[in-house]
């Protein structure tokens, strides 16, 4: 019997009762189906007094999401979307993602596209577009404190009312470099889009085998987003002596003390998107983010009397 998964934003009611219903659909085409909630996915915080304070990142998966499940469907927002990935890449299970949030850019389909999204799973009329995700660390003496799979963006920052940070970071084998700034991003193509993006870098289209390297409100004219290549492993050494937060995808983190180093690498795990058709991305932009859209005129001016 095949399998198939379903994850859901238990917090939304329209995805609760959706979930329930795909179910029962499933069910009677003869699949086993598999439930879980997103919140599996959620990352949870450490303290200075509590420093490891992590799921290993392989052991996020749901019970009953292996390798052997076919497919998943989310039914969220992107946050659900970013949560769900965390809990199924290691396994490679490729998800539908429906969107009953708000921008959704993530998503693939709309909630009232879903019957006919299904029937083209069912029938296997779709494509998989793999994205790059990032295995995030934080290591103190060796000792591994945190990890977690991103889809978007590291960020790591100084805390509020603390003064500007230095950084040390080195790409791959190069020198490293310093750079002074409120914070940096580390962001996929994926998050070329999301923080990265509202931080001035630039966009990215999936599929190029990149990374980019963004500061946050640098103090420097010379200070700007670097691409590089995805092959190259970023460790950064925080060079201050204040300690700061690390933030992954927007959701969970951890304190960094000046000891500590944060390591970022391509992971071996990568996204899998199930495509009900091939991916344009060009289309994302414009419909999410009003991206190529052509200017309009101003109205004519008209003397007032």
């Amino acid at each position: 019997m095949p399998k198939a998964g379903i994850i859901y934003n238990d917090v939304k009611p329209v995805a609760c009762r959706t979930a329930q219903e795909l179910k029962d659909r499933l069910l009677a085409s003869g699949w086993d189906v598999r439930l879980a909630t997103g919140i599996g996915g959620i990352l949870g915080y450490s303290s200075p007094e509590s420093p490891v304070c992590h799921t290993p990142i392989d052991r996020l998966n749901p019970p009953g999401f292996d390798e052997d499940m076919t497919f998943a469907i989310v039914l969220g927002g992107d946050g659900t979307v970013l949560s769900a990935f965390r809990q199924v890449a290691p396994y490679g299970i490729p998800l539908l993602t429906i969107n009953t949030g708000h921008m959704g850019f993530l998503t693939e389909a709309y909630l009232n596209q879903l019957p006919q999204a299904i029937d083209a799973v069912l029938e296997n009329r779709y494509e998989i577009e793999e994205r790059t995700m990032l295995a995030v660390q934080v290591v103190r003496d060796q000792t591994l404190l945190w990890e977690a799979l991103c889809l978007n963006e590291m960020v790591i920052h100084r805390e509020p009312l603390t003064s500007m940070c230095h950084f040390e970071v080195q790409i791959g084998h190069h020198a490293p470099v310093d750079i002074a700034a409120d914070g940096l991003i580390v962001s996929t193509p994926t998050g070329s889009t999301a923080y990265s993006l509202s931080a001035g870098g630039p966009v990215v289209t999936p599929g190029i085998p990149v990374l980019q390297l963004v500061p946050i409100c640098p103090h420097s004219l010379a200070s700007r987003a670097l691409v590089f290549s995805n092959t190259q492993p970023v460790t950064i050494f925080p060079a201050n002596p204040n300690r700061l937060v690390m933030i992954v995808d927007g959701n969970g983190g951890c304190y960094v003390l000046p000891e500590d180093q944060v390591k970022i690498q391509r992971s071996p795990f990568p996204a899998r998107f199930i495509r009900l058709q091939s991916p344009e991305f060009f289309h994302v932009l414009r419909e999410k983010l009003g991206w190529g859209l052509p200017h309009i005129a101003k109205p004519t001016s008209v003397e007032l009397p």
